[in-house]
């Protein structure tokens, strides 16, 4: 995303603090603090004019996200091959992480009358934990409580590191480590805590879509580093399957993206096992299924590569008028999961957490369920 993906609210350690939200005097709509970072809001989407109302001035309310400045379909995509190398590989059911937002709404509002449908369509769906705050000393027990939830029950986890430096490109979802030295420490310790079961990493949304802001000196440095941490998390867990970040359908050509991709690893199998896309975006299944595969095609690399796609709010597709922040008539998407049928799509995944504000229903970052049970229910 240009400016970012959703803003980002830092939890501490696996217990963050977020605060309350008054909508309206009704601050019972949000949930408490995530245990984990809450999901960023990556890519903007190319939207309907959203009836929510506009975030007021001085507060961290996100600008348009890379995805929304960036809503011209890519015109140099090469047709899409019929004949595809491989069909899904990884294995396994998808985790849900007990501590979540939704999860600490649904416990704490049982007679709320949108319980209901919040709880069975949205918190019992299997989403990816974030980490997005630079916390290098407390990172490795975060992902280890994580990834060892998921072994125990033999479901694979899904982990989005976020802290690299100069994410999304100075905007509201700035932060993350200092700079590349103490990123790379802090890879490997995330690293460390993958554990040795199946587990799925999502690096560094907005890393390689959003590079443009960057000096070519700067976006070398930093291809270097994702192309290094690939190498670290795959060394670590040779059972890691680690995808780089594509962007949107509507934000990059395939094949720019795809030469940024591979200066940054993706097309190695020893830092890499594909790329994914729609990271708190909107656009299509099928617009996603054939961009990535474009992309896939355009980066090379061993026919063992694939794509997850997010599928957490493109029920309805992307708004038309470019409305990225919380825009009306959205809607879940597909079901996560691991099984897709599509030929080099690896899994449709739940990235950003349905619910989770972009910054206009309620404090970025935070679960609100006026907004969770419009998507729900649409």
């Amino acid at each position: 995303m240009v400016v970012a993906a959703s803003l980002v609210v830092v939890a501490g350690a696996v217990a963050g603090v977020v605060a309350a939200f008054d909508d309206g005097g009704r601050a019972s709509d949000e949930a408490g603090p995530p245990e984990v970072s809450a999901s960023p809001r990556l890519a903007p989407l190319p939207a309907v004019p959203s009836p929510s109302p506009a975030a007021t001035a001085g507060s961290a309310s996100p600008s348009p996200s890379p995805s929304a400045r960036r809503t011209q379909s890519p015109t140099s995509a090469k047709p899409e091959k019929k004949k595809q190398e491989r069909t899904t590989t990884v294995a396994g059911r998808l985790y849900r992480h007990p501590d979540s937002q939704v999860l600490d709404w649904v416990r704490s509002h049982s007679g709320d009358p949108r319980h209901a449908v919040i709880a069975s369509r949205i918190a019992e769906q299997p989403a990816a934990v974030w980490f997005a705050d630079y916390a290098p000393q407390t990172v490795t027990a975060r992902v280890a409580a994580v990834t060892s939830g998921g072994a125990t029950l033999g479901r694979v986890p899904v982990v989005v590191p976020y802290a690299i430096p100069g994410r999304d490109c100075g905007g509201h979802s700035q932060g993350g480590a200092p700079g590349l030295d103490a990123y790379d420490a802090w890879i490997d310790r995330f690293a460390a805590g993958l554990g040795s079961g199946e587990v799925i990493v999502v690096l560094e949304p907005d890393s390689v879509a959003q590079a443009e802001c960057l000096s070519a000196g700067e976006r070398a440095d930093r291809f270097a580093s994702l192309a290094r941490a690939g190498r670290v998390l795959k060394a670590a867990n040779p059972r890691a399957r680690v995808y780089f970040d594509a962007g949107h359908s509507g934000w990059n050509a395939p094949g720019k993206q795809a030469a940024w991709l591979r200066q940054a690893g993706a097309a190695s199998p020893e830092s890499s096992d594909g790329v994914f896309s729609n990271v708190s975006n909107f656009h299509t299944t099928a617009d996603e299924v054939a961009y990535d595969r474009r992309v896939l095609d355009a980066l090379g690399g061993p026919a063992s590569l694939g794509a997850v796609i997010d599928t957490s709010r493109n029920g309805n597709g992307a708004p038309a008028d470019g409305e990225w922040c919380d825009p009306a008539g959205r809607k879940l998407g597909r079901t996560p999961t691991l099984s897709t049928g599509e030929a080099r799509i690896d899994g449709y995944l739940w990235v950003k957490l349905p619910g989770e504000s972009d910054g206009c229903k309620g404090r970025p970052g935070t679960f609100t369920a006026s907004y969770a049970y419009d998507l729900a229910s649409s």
